[in-house]
């Protein structure tokens, strides 16, 4: 069922007023946590099979189009700085390459071949994971990308705002968040998009978490790349170790990460 095109149950939007515009808007968006939820289970499944693959030297790629594409590549360029992985690790493609990110590049998600391509320019293997991401579940650049995959004997899954969809039929691990019309129709940045980022936070998060890239709620392994990150790793440091902050701070820059830093203080002290 394609429910992402069906009509907006509203009508006349030009003629409501800016806070009528805001609250309708609003409150679309208030459903789109429980279409997510009602996906945990599906959720669960890619998460789990995610981190397997990742844990045995696995990577996972995003593979999607326009905003779904984008969506993915964010991500994907989030892992490094807040988990400490290897650039490379979480992968995110979008149709047209990278110049679509900024933008638009006309009838790239129609050529249901390139997508496989893109990704054998990353030497894609069985030990990897490919999630397809597109909202309508119907793109060809990503559907063909997951049904040559599945050929490949590359596991799949994907990420789409529809049921019984092209690419859930080519993924091992199919996600269907149904959020319903858009407020304006067919404009899957609003809500597909909001519950499409909702599961990517949850997919990525959950899987370093099962890495071993968290410890208790901290960011242990975050990269210290600016001022911020530096002061709140060094308040890390000083939660674990009761240092001064000078000292601290002194710590975490020499050794680079919270984790590391609070290792060889801790082993110093015996």
């Amino acid at each position: 069922m394609n429910f992402t095109e069906q009509p907006s149950g509203y009508r006349h939007l030009e003629k409501m007023d800016t806070r009528q515009l805001l609250e309708n808007i609003n409150r679309e968006d208030a459903t789109v946590h429980q279409a997510v939820a009602k996906a945990i289970s599906q959720i669960e499944k890619l998460a789990d099979a995610v981190a397997d693959k990742m844990l045995a030297g696995g990577r996972l790629f995003y593979i999607g189009a326009g905003t779904s594409g984008r969506l993915g590549i964010v991500d994907a360029s989030e892992c490094p700085p807040t988990y400490g992985v290897p650039q490379g690790l979480v992968i995110g493609l979008i149709a047209g390459g990278d110049g679509a990110i900024r933008k638009a590049v006309e009838f790239a998600e129609d050529d249901s071949e390139q997508g496989w391509k893109d990704l054998q320019q990353h030497n894609v293997t069985g030990a990897d994971v490919v999630v397809g991401i597109a909202a309508s579940g119907r793109t060809p650049y990503v559907a063909g990308a997951l049904e040559l995959c599945r050929k490949n004997g590359i596991t799949t899954g994907c990420i789409t705002c529809n049921t019984e969809t092209l690419v859930a039929q080519h993924s091992d691990y199919p996600v269907e968040v149904v959020t319903g019309p858009e407020f304006v129709t067919g404009s899957t940045r609003m809500k597909a998009g909001t519950a499409q980022k909702l599961v990517l936070n949850m997919l990525s998060t959950t899987v370093m978490i099962k890495l071993g890239r968290v410890e208790d709620n901290k960011m242990v392994n975050m990269q210290l790349s600016n001022e911020k990150l530096v002061d709140r790793g060094t308040r890390m440091v000083i939660e674990a170790t009761h240092l001064p902050y000078d000292k601290a701070k002194e710590l975490l820059l020499k050794y680079g990460s919270v984790k590391k830093a609070v290792q060889e203080f801790v082993g110093s002290t015996f």
